[in-house]
């Protein structure tokens, strides 16, 4: 208990019971010159503030120390700041500001057709969210010289961590790009990613900050995407997205013609871009 309650504690002994202040103050284990003591004016005035403070910052969580202050001075509440600010770190209401994290400069990164496969790969996340309300992601893989599909993964939270396992599990079946564009993105600018491009000697190239124009290939497979699974079912569960966008992948690579590389599908486009090579090389 706090001073006040064991203060109001004596009372009741006192009062209710019969036991006089100095017996009620021992069995309470209250000193009597802290029962006798009697708050400061600039302690009851300190009380107050702690009361508006509870009441209206709870209503208004998002607000900062200062529009806090200034909501109270409109309701006439005429304390000077200074007092406020103490009460306010005394009750651990300061809001922590996360720092937006400084990114290097970007150069302007012509968007160009890769005149060969594995050249450059495109990865970037389209947002969307289940019947229920819970939003998920998924992250979007491309080669961008065959317009292949070469990841679809829907999740509720994809690290950096994550976005390098996925990227493994393509490099068992295929050689690593040259180069992977990606935004400024945290998942794409971490040190797992990093570490994961230095190790396959692939060429991080990052685009513009606000300039997604620039990663133009994996946007165009986004609004695909969006267009002709996300947008088209309402989905209940993760595993129902994972599951629509497995048939779509299934459909899009071999079957769906992209104007980009001649109305052929990306796997015909392979398969046409290999016969080439053989044939230049017999």
């Amino acid at each position: 208990m706090g001073p006040d309650e064991k203060r109001e504690a004596v009372r009741h002994l006192n009062k209710g019971h019969g036991i006089s202040i100095r017996q009620a103050c021992k069995l309470i284990k209250l000193p009597r010159s802290m029962y006798y003591y009697e708050a400061h004016p600039k302690n009851r005035r300190d009380e107050q503030i702690r009361q508006v403070l509870d009441k209206w910052a709870g209503q208004f969580p998002h607000y900062g120390f200062w529009l806090l202050y200034y909501r109270l001075r409109l309701m006439n509440y005429k304390w000077n700041h200074k007092p406020v600010y103490r009460v306010y770190t005394d009750l651990k209401l300061n809001m922590r500001r996360k720092p937006k994290r400084k990114l290097p400069k970007r150069k302007k990164q012509p968007l160009k057709v890769p005149a060969e496969l594995n050249d450059t790969w495109s990865m970037d996340f389209v947002s969307d969210a289940l019947a229920n309300g819970y939003s998920f992601r998924v992250l979007n893989l491309m080669d961008d010289c065959s317009r292949e599909a070469l990841a679809a993964t829907p999740d509720t939270s994809i690290s950096s961590k994550r976005v390098v396992r996925i990227l493994n599990q393509i490099l068992e079946y295929r050689d690593p790009p040259k180069k992977l564009r990606v935004d400024n993105g945290p998942e794409f600018i971490a040190k797992p990613l990093a570490k994961w491009a230095e190790k396959n000697n692939v060429e991080l190239v990052f685009i513009q900050a606000g300039k997604p124009t620039q990663n133009g290939f994996v946007e165009r497979l986004n609004g695909t995407i969006r267009r002709e699974v996300l947008d088209r079912y309402w989905f209940e569960d993760l595993e129902e997205v994972r599951q629509h966008l497995d048939e779509w992948i299934i459909e899009y690579n071999p079957y769906r013609p992209h104007e980009g590389i001649g109305f052929l599908s990306p796997d015909l486009f392979v398969q046409w871009n290999f016969e080439n090579i053989v044939k230049n090389t017999a």
